[in-house]
């Protein structure tokens, strides 16, 4: 009698895991998809304002105001004096009669931006990516925790796949740790994928005409730790999808 009622204390306690497992697994797959949508937003908008599809507004930063007159001055004396020699040159071409004065007043026409991004602006850029941020720092530390309660369940219950569970938990840590912008807190740390809108505007600024060294610094600050990220979070929902593979295969259910 002892025995079945063992037997039965035990499939009760794991019928109850089983439970808490299918909210975990839905949990951590919905704040996944969350997690991933928000990492590929803040890419996307860095990438079109360093792509010059979104051009910063005059005013919205002293520095980059400043760097972007001096530069405009710069540009427009090389250009003053580029243009001097290059008038003298076509004069004396059309002078001695091998071009004629139509393709000498014809100008070579700039990049053409994309005319549905023209309407957009860096104010409201800006917005989007503070509502990214707080959408991907709540998503990911609730995610992060529920690796830790899946990790607990298994562990309590019994259910296998520990190596799995384990390992998906520690890659969620990993992703938080190269997801936060540890930079604003500690200057002297250099990675994390997140940014805020004033720290994209400068680095986008400062980077024109910048040596090889900061331009790599450049890509590797906003492109190379969310490559990272991504990695880890992809890694950390592999494993835990074996996780739950190995759990099904233990109670055979497949």
């Amino acid at each position: 009698m002892n025995g079945n009622n063992d037997k039965q204390k035990n499939l009760v306690d794991t019928t109850d895991c089983l439970e808490a497992v299918g909210v975990f697994r839905a949990w951590k797959n919905g704040l996944f998809i969350v997690v991933i949508i928000c990492l590929f937003l803040l890419q996307l908008s860095f990438w079109l304002v360093n792509l010059g599809c979104i051009k910063p507004e005059e005013g919205k930063s002293s520095t980059c105001v400043k760097t972007t007159e001096v530069q405009q001055i710069e540009e427009a004396a090389q250009q003053s004096d580029e243009g001097k020699e290059v008038v003298d040159e076509a004069a004396k071409r059309v002078a001695a009669g091998t071009e004629s004065p139509a393709a000498v007043t014809q100008q070579p026409q700039g990049k053409r931006s994309c005319p549905w991004l023209s309407v957009l602006k860096f104010k409201w850029l800006a917005g989007v990516i503070r509502f990214l941020n707080f959408v991907v720092i709540l998503s990911s530390v609730l995610y992060c925790l529920t690796m830790l309660f899946s990790l607990k369940v298994s562990l309590v219950g019994r259910l296998g796949g520990i190596n799995h569970i384990s390992r998906a938990f520690f890659l969620s840590l990993a992703f938080v740790v190269f997801l936060l912008p540890w930079r604003l807190v500690f200057p002297v740390v250099i990675f994390g994928a997140m940014y805020t809108p004033s720290e994209l505007l400068n680095s986008c600024t400062a980077v024109r005409g910048a040596d090889i060294f900061d331009v790599v610094s450049y890509y590797v600050r906003f492109s190379g730790w969310w490559f990272v990220a991504f990695l880890f979070v992809i890694s950390a929902q592999i494993r835990s999808g074996r996780w739950s593979k190995a759990i099904l295969r233990r109670l055979e259910v497949i």
